[in-house]
């Protein structure tokens, strides 16, 4: 069964291959996998109930204090992480502890969490695997819907590119902003990134020293990114990829931006240049997140219909 963290216990069956894992005392069936990247995977989960549990009305429900959080049919989403030393484990800890005292629509609730020692590669030694439990949605991301609208050739309006940056990253509570840079900046110094989320990443992190001043503002470039992938269903720098001795690197590091094909009419000047103020490849230049919320607002009164 492992060692266990802070009376955490998981156990687990062919993760991978659809088979049960149990975090703490609830069982769950793994249904596929959503997503991975870097050392961590993401799987759809179903709750196994006992007939005991069923009639009792038990299960994981019973911990949520939060009534929304429970899935009527019983899926969830199970993060999974490979942890290969203490640095990583150190990393996850915070994140679970981190996660824990977010209480906020805009941010993914972790419902429940493990860390379990697994035996390793190598004779005698041992690795670690965290079980994160969250809330799914099996609707898409907001990439996946502009990405999907993009082979229909549909655009959303300038008001609707305003409005989903507002909802969905300006209201979210500075400390969070301020986690996620922590993780961003360890994923992006040990290469742990998939490709579509290396587009996301800041010029700064691509080459961070170790005493380097990071605030809010690598969070304004990514929210640059994610606005203008909204607009054309791709980021901004993901045209280096299908070039011809491209580089991804590069062309974030330069801010290379190139304007594809839009709307007809075009969106307007003003939302290409929001899009330019967070792109700026200089830190110190780009805008606070403060700043954001005011020009949102304004460009969603000016456009707004």
């Amino acid at each position: 069964m492992g060692c266990s963290f802070s009376g955490l216990n998981a156990l687990y069956d062919n993760v991978n291959g659809g088979g049960d894992v149990w975090i703490n005392e609830n069982r769950f069936r793994i249904v596929r996998q959503l997503g991975e990247g870097g050392f961590a995977y993401v799987y759809l989960v179903k709750e196994v109930l006992t007939d005991s549990s069923s009639a009792s009305g038990g299960g994981i429900a019973k911990k949520f204090k939060d009534p929304s959080h429970v899935s009527d049919d019983g899926t969830y989403a199970m993060k999974k992480v490979i942890i290969q030393n203490n640095e990583q484990l150190e990393l996850v800890r915070e994140e679970i502890r981190v996660s824990s005292l977010f209480s906020h629509p805009n941010l993914l609730p972790l419902l429940d969490h493990a860390i379990i020692s697994v035996k390793g590669t190598q004779e005698g030694s041992r690795k670690h695997e965290a079980y994160l439990l969250f809330p799914v949605h099996l609707d898409g991301t907001l990439l996946d819907n502009a990405k999907a609208m993009k082979a229909k050739k549909e655009f959303f309006s300038t008001s609707d590119c305003s409005s989903n940056i507002s909802a969905a990253l300006c209201r979210t509570p500075a400390y969070a902003h301020k986690f996620a840079l922590v993780q961003r900046l360890y994923s992006c110094r040990n290469g742990h990134l998939s490709t579509v989320q290396q587009a996301f990443c800041t010029p700064e992190l691509w080459d961070c020293p170790s005493h380097a001043d990071i605030d809010e503002r690598t969070d304004i470039w990514s929210l640059g990114c994610t606005l203008f992938a909204i607009m054309y269903g791709e980021s901004p720098f993901e045209y280096a990829l299908g070039e011809s001795g491209g580089s991804l690197q590069l062309a974030i590091i330069n801010a290379q931006i190139k304007w594809p094909a839009g709307p007809n009419p075009p969106y307007p000047d003003a939302l290409h240049q929001f899009v330019t103020w967070m792109l700026q490849p200089q830190a110190t230049v780009r805008p606070r997140i403060d700043d954001i919320i005011i020009h949102v607002d304004k460009l969603i009164s000016k456009f707004s219909h």
